[in-house]
């Protein structure tokens, strides 16, 4: 046998089996399937929204039944049983809230309470709660639970006291003595604490290592990021604020120097109350509440979920 017809003939033994992989079908495998998981029953949603829809009607009939009362006449807020729109409708109750009160000064005075006490709280309960979770200092956790037993404490437990400072300071029926005894506050101090523990601590020690100092890093790199917590504090001290009765009550004597809760709770006879006048004011009085909430809401609720994220 020649040599050039040897290696023809090993040539095409080699490519044989080549060929025939080529030709041969693809077997495909059958994909395995997994085992059929039990997947936990879901509640219908008509449910849910029922729940829903009667939780919403129980929270807003107040409100409602508020605007409603607020155009009625006397009579008819006080007829038995109670009407639920008014018949007439009357809009001059909204004029006797400012013919029976200081309105405007009230209302001036509520504002700059609410501001001043805000601005404080927000201040020294961030810098606080900032202190509580990330600087290492002796005591720190015996004092932050000495900060924590005052929210066990009923705020009327330590009314006279605070009357007794600011007497001796001369603050009575002042602006001072409204706002000084409320920009301390245990429950900011515990929330911005919580916040700040659910920021992850790599952030302030790579600021550390660029050569920030301790005040640096909380005000350029932790406060930037505790912003979802400083508006849910802020929407919190607001709210307090502007509702606050009880010691405007107690320091103040001149109607020029009350905030608006304090004339609208003066507004309640011993023998009588005209009830959509007082409807009226209180409704004046609940506007700027709801626009701040409607404004400040996405980042009230991103605070007050991050705020839970740990412990």
């Amino acid at each position: 046998m020649s040599e050039a017809l040897r290696e023809a003939l090993t040539d095409t033994a080699s490519a044989r089996p080549a060929a025939t992989a080529a030709t041969r079908p693809a077997t495909r495998t059958a994909p395995r399937t997994a085992p059929a998981a039990t997947t936990p029953r879901r509640r219908q949603p008509w449910v849910v929204h029922a729940l829903l829809a009667a939780g919403a009607v129980v929270m807003v009939f107040p409100f409602a039944w508020q605007l409603l009362t607020a155009f009625k006449t006397f009579q008819a807020s006080v007829q038995v049983p109670p009407s639920i729109l008014p018949d007439p409708w009357v809009f001059t109750n909204f004029g006797e809230v400012f013919a029976s009160m200081p309105f405007g000064s009230m209302f001036l005075n509520s504002v700059l309470l609410t501001v001043l006490r805000t601005a404080g709280q927000v201040v020294l309960c961030t810098m606080a709660g900032y202190a509580f979770a990330r600087l290492s200092f002796p005591g720190r956790n015996v004092i932050f639970v000495a900060f924590l037993s005052v929210l066990m404490v009923p705020t009327q437990l330590y009314l006279l006291p605070q009357y007794e400072i600011v007497q001796a300071l001369g603050w009575l029926d002042s602006l001072p003595g409204l706002v000084m005894p409320g920009i301390f506050s245990a429950f900011g101090t515990f929330l911005m604490r919580q916040f700040f523990m659910s920021l992850p601590a790599e952030l302030e020690e790579a600021a550390r290592l660029d050569g920030a100092n301790p005040w640096q890093a909380f005000s350029r790199v932790m406060v930037p990021l505790a912003r979802p917590g400083i508006v849910a504090l802020t929407v919190f001290t607001v709210l307090w604020s502007w509702n606050d009765l009880l010691w405007p009550l107690v320091v103040t004597t001149s109607p020029e120097k009350m905030p608006l809760s304090v004339g609208l709770a003066q507004m309640v006879g011993l023998h009588g109350t005209d009830f959509p006048v007082l409807m009226a004011g209180a409704l004046l009085a609940t506007l700027p509440m709801l626009v701040t909430f409607m404004v400040l809401q996405r980042q009230f609720i991103q605070g007050i979920a991050f705020t839970g994220s740990k412990g």
